[in-house]
C-alpha cells in the first residue's frame, strides 16, 4: 500500500509540473547567463587608475556584502569539488532535477526519516534568480517547489553546466550579510577564491547548507564534507577551532587601497561596480609611501598629518591624491587635500605677479626690508621676517626668492588688500572673507585655502596665467581663462626657479634645488601649524602640506624640513625619465642687463650686476635708492606727546609710540619675535614692566600678550620717558618663557 501511495503522489506531481510548465513558466527560466552576470552588482566600488589598475575598493551598499563576480576558472578546484559532493553528487549527470534523489526523499518522508533533500544546484539557482521562488522562513510552498523544478529544467536546456555552477557560487548567500564566494573568501579567509584549500573549501560548502548555524555545527558538517572529498585521508583534527576562528574573522574592510579620499568622491559615479580615474597607481603609491616615511622621521616634532596632490599642467588631471598619512594619523578620514588651512608665504608669488602686471614693480625694483609699523583699524601691524634679520634694500627677485615678509607687506600696501583679494578669487582660492577682513596680513597667508585650490593656482602660473578646473575623471580638454598677465607669470616663475634668489634665506644647497627646471615656494603659517611646498616643472605641478589635522602646532618645522623633502622626492620620481625644460618668455617680456648703485655712499653694491626680465616698457639699466634720516617716520608721533623742556626732548622714546597696539606676526612663533625699541639721548637704560632690559639708544624686546610699560632712564635710574603698549596674539604655551605683564592705559 505504501509503495502504491508513493507512486500515486509522484504521478500527481508530474501532472502538476506539466501544468505549470505549460501555463506558468517561472521568470528565471527565460533569463540568460550573460544577463545575470551583467546585472550583478558588487556592494563595493573599485576605483581604477588611468590604465585600469585597481587603486582602491570602497563599500557603498551597507545592506549586503557582495564581492566581484568571479569566473569559475578563478574559483578553487577544491571548492568546486566539495560543493558538488556536498550539495548535488549527480550534478553533471541530471538535467536539472535529480529524480533518484526525489524518489529517495519521498520514500524517507513516507517513513518520517530525515534526508538531505532533493534540491539540486540548478534548482537552488532557480530560486536565487526568481523572487517568486525564493524560500521564506516557513519553507517553500508546493507551488514554489513545482516552479523551481520546471525552471531548473529550462535552465539546463539553455545554460551550460559550468555557467550554472559559476552563477550559483556568485549568487548563493553564505553567512549573515555575505553573498557570493568573493565576499565569503575575502572576509572569512582573507584571500581570493582561487586560493581556498580543502579545509577552507569544506567550511564554505558547509555554510551553504546552514549559513547561520553555530560554529560547532558548521565544523561537524565541514568534517563530513572533507571526508567525502578526501576519504580516509581527511584530517578533521582542530577543524572546530579553525572554523570558529574563521567565522569570527572580518578581513574584508569597508575601504582598502591607496586612495580612500578619492574613492569616496567618485564612488557614486561608478558604473558596473568600477570607476576609472586620472590617477597613476605607481605615482599614487610612491607619494603615499614618501609622505608616511618622512612623517615618521618628524614624529618627534609633533607632526602626524600631511597631504600630497599632483596635477598635469596641460589637462588639469589629478595624477596623485594623498589625503592623509593613513595609519600614522588620528584623523585619517580628514582629507588634507580639500581641508582649509593657512597657506603662509605661498601666496606671495601671486602678490608680486599682480604688482608686476600692474607695473608697480619689476623684478629688479628695490624694496626696503627693515622694521616697519603699519597703522590699521586694530592697531599697528608690525611684520617681521622669520629669522628676525632684516636684509636692508633688496630687489623684488631677492624678496620673493628669499621669502622676506616685510617687502611682501610693503607690496600689498601698493596693491591694496581688496585688489589682491579679488586676484586670489580669480585664481580659484576659496577666500571666505573680504580683503579688508584679512588686511595686510593677507600678504603673509592669513586666509584659509585648500591644498587642491592652491596647487591649481600654481598650475595657473605654470600655464602662463591661464586657469582651468582640475578633474579626477578622464575628460576632454577644458576651456581655460586668463587670470594673470602671461609676462608677470613668467617672471615670477623665473624667480621661483632661481636658486641664487633664495640663497639668502635657504642657502645655495637647499632641497628646493632640482637637477631639472622647476619653480617652487614654501610657506609656514601661524605658530607652525601648517607647512607647505608647492611648485611646478614643465609638465607637472606638485603641492604638499604637512601639519596636524587637529590644528596643533608643530615643533621647529620649517618649509625646508617639513614639506620640501616630500615635494622634492615626488618631483624627482616624476622626472626619473621625463625631462623638464625652462619655459620660453612670452611676447612682451624682454631681457635687460642691470646695475645696482649703492644705497648710501658708505655701503656696498645692493646686489650684483645681472640680466633681468621685464615687461616691455618697464625695463631700465640702473637701480639705486637715496638714504633717509633714521626714525623720521616716527618723529611726528613722538611730537604729539606735547611740549617738554630741552632735557626731556634730548631723551625720549621714538618707537614705539605711546598706546601702541602690537599684533604678533601670525607666521612667526612668539618666542622668535622681537620689537625694535628706539630712543634719542645719551647714556640710556631700558626697562620693561620695571625690569632692566638693555642699554643704549636701541633694544630688541620679545613682546608678549598683555599690557606693558616701557621706560628709559638715565644712569642714576631717573625715568626720562615712558610709553605704554598692548601686545595681542596667540600661540602661548608652556614650552615658551613667561613674561611679566603689567601696566594699564
Amino acid at each position: 500500500m505504501a509503495t502504491q501511495g508513493t507512486l500515486a503522489q509522484l504521478r500527481y506531481c508530474w501532472i502538476a509540473i506539466c501544468f505549470v510548465a505549460t501555463y506558468a513558466l517561472p521568470a528565471s527560466a527565460s533569463t540568460t547567463f550573460d544577463a545575470v552576470k551583467a546585472a550583478h552588482r558588487s556592494s563595493d566600488v573599485q576605483v581604477l587608475d588611468v590604465r585600469g589598475e585597481l587603486l582602491h575598493r570602497v563599500r557603498t551598499d551597507a545592506t549586503v556584502r557582495r564581492g566581484s563576480w568571479v569566473p569559475l576558472a578563478d574559483i578553487s578546484p577544491a571548492l568546486r569539488t566539495a560543493l558538488v559532493l556536498s550539495e548535488d553528487k549527480r550534478f553533471y549527470e541530471h538535467s536539472g532535477v535529480d529524480w533518484q534523489a526525489v524518489s529517495a526523499a519521498a520514500w524517507a518522508n513516507l517513513w518520517n526519516k530525515k534526508t538531505r533533500g532533493a534540491s539540486t544546484i540548478t534548482m537552488q539557482l532557480a530560486g536565487l534568480l526568481d523572487d517568486d521562488l525564493k524560500r521564506d522562513a516557513g519553507g517553500r510552498s508546493v507551488a514554489q517547489k513545482l516552479g523551481q523544478t520546471v525552471s531548473a529544467q529550462w535552465l539546463e536546456r539553455s545554460w551550460r553546466k559550468d555557467q550554472i555552477l559559476e552563477a550559483y557560487l556568485n549568487l548563493v548567500p553564505f553567512r549573515g550579510e555575505l553573498v557570493g564566494i568573493d565576499a565569503l573568501s575575502r572576509t572569512l579567509f582573507g584571500k581570493a577564491a582561487h586560493g581556498l584549500d580543502f579545509r577552507e573549501a569544506a567550511v564554505t560548502a558547509a555554510l551553504v547548507r546552514a549559513p547561520n548555524a553555530a560554529g560547532q555545527r558548521v565544523a561537524q558538517r565541514a568534517c563530513n564534507v572533507l571526508r567525502s572529498v578526501q576519504g580516509s585521508n581527511a584530517d578533521c583534527e582542530a577543524l572546530d577551532i579553525f572554523t570558529s576562528a574563521a567565522l569570527r574573522r572580518r578581513d574584508y574592510p569597508a575601504s582598502d587601497g591607496t586612495a580612500p579620499h578619492v574613492a569616496r568622491q567618485v564612488a557614486q559615479q561608478a558604473k558596473a561596480g568600477s570607476v576609472r580615474t586620472t590617477l597613476q597607481a605607481p605615482l599614487q603609491r610612491f607619494a603615499m609611501e614618501t609622505l608616511q616615511r618622512h612623517l615618521r622621521e618628524l614624529r618627534q616634532r609633533n607632526v602626524e598629518d600631511g597631504a600630497v596632490v599632483v596635477l598635469d599642467n596641460a589637462s588639469g588631471a589629478v595624477l596623485a591624491w594623498v589625503g592623509s598619512s593613513g595609519e600614522l594619523s588620528q584623523a585619517g578620514e580628514v582629507d588634507g587635500v580639500t581641508a582649509l588651512r593657512q597657506p603662509g608665504s605661498t601666496l606671495k608669488p601671486f602678490l608680486y605677479a599682480q604688482a608686476i602686471a600692474e607695473r608697480r614693480l619689476t623684478a629688479a625694483s628695490l624694496i626696503e626690508d627693515s622694521g616697519t609699523q603699519i597703522q590699521t583699524a586694530g592697531g599697528l601691524y608690525i611684520p617681521q621676517n622669520y629669522d628676525h634679520q632684516f636684509k636692508g634694500w633688496v630687489s623684488v627677485r631677492t624678496a620673493l626668492g628669499a621669502s622676506l615678509n616685510v617687502p611682501a607687506v610693503r607690496t600689498l600696501v601698493m596693491v591694496s588688500p581688496d585688489a589682491f583679494h579679488r586676484q586670489l578669487r580669480r585664481l580659484g582660492l576659496p577666500l571666505l572673507e573680504s580683503g579688508d577682513y584679512y588686511g595686510y596680513s593677507l600678504a603673509l597667508g592669513s586666509a584659509e585655502v585648500s591644498l587642491q585650490s592652491l596647487t591649481n593656482a600654481y598650475r595657473t602660473l605654470a600655464n602662463g596665467g591661464r586657469w582651468s578646473t582640475t578633474t579626477l575623471l578622464p575628460r576632454g580638454k577644458t576651456a581655460s581663462v586668463g587670470v594673470l598677465d602671461p609676462g608677470a607669470a613668467f617672471i615670477v616663475g623665473d624667480i621661483l626657479s632661481d636658486n641664487l634668489a633664495r640663497a639668502r634665506t635657504f642657502g645655495s644647497d637647499s632641497l628646493l634645488t632640482t637637477r631639472f627646471w622647476s619653480a617652487v615656494k614654501t610657506g609656514t603659517s601661524k605658530d607652525m601649524r601648517d607647512n607647505w611646498a608647492v611648485g611646478w616643472s614643465q609638465r607637472y605641478t606638485v603641492g604638499v602640506w604637512v601639519g596636524n589635522a587637529s590644528g596643533a602646532p608643530m615643533w621647529d618645522v620649517s618649509g625646508t624640513s617639513g614639506a620640501a623633502p616630500i615635494w622634492a622626492s615626488v618631483m624627482q620620481f616624476l622626472h626619473t625619465t621625463v625631462p623638464s625644460a625652462a619655459p620660453k618668455p612670452p611676447t612682451g617680456v624682454v631681457p635687460a642687463t642691470i646695475d645696482f648703485a649703492a644705497a648710501t655712499q658708505a655701503s656696498t653694491m645692493v646686489e650684483a650686476r645681472r640680466t633681468e626680465w621685464f615687461l616691455a616698457g618697464t625695463q631700465q639699466r640702473s637701480f639705486a635708492m637715496l638714504s633717509e634720516a633714521p626714525y623720521a617716520h616716527a618723529a611726528g608721533a613722538a611730537a604729539q606727546k606735547g611740549p617738554r623742556n630741552n632735557a626731556a626732548l634730548q631723551a625720549r622714546i621714538v618707537a614705539p609710540a605711546d598706546r601702541t597696539i602690537i599684533a604678533l606676526d601670525p607666521d612667526i612663533p612668539p618666542s622668535r619675535q622681537r620689537l625694535s625699541l628706539q630712543a634719542s639721548g645719551a647714556n640710556l637704560r631700558w626697562r620693561v614692566d620695571g625690569k632692566p632690559l638693555a642699554t643704549g639708544n636701541s633694544a630688541q624686546w620679545q613682546p608678549w600678550p598683555g599690557r606693558h610699560t616701557i621706560q628709559i632712564t638715565d644712569t642714576q635710574g631717573q625715568v626720562l620717558d615712558t610709553v605704554r603698549v598692548e601686545v595681542r596674539g596667540a600661540g602661548v604655551n608652556d614650552r615658551q618663557p613667561k613674561q611679566a605683564q603689567a601696566g594699564t592705559f
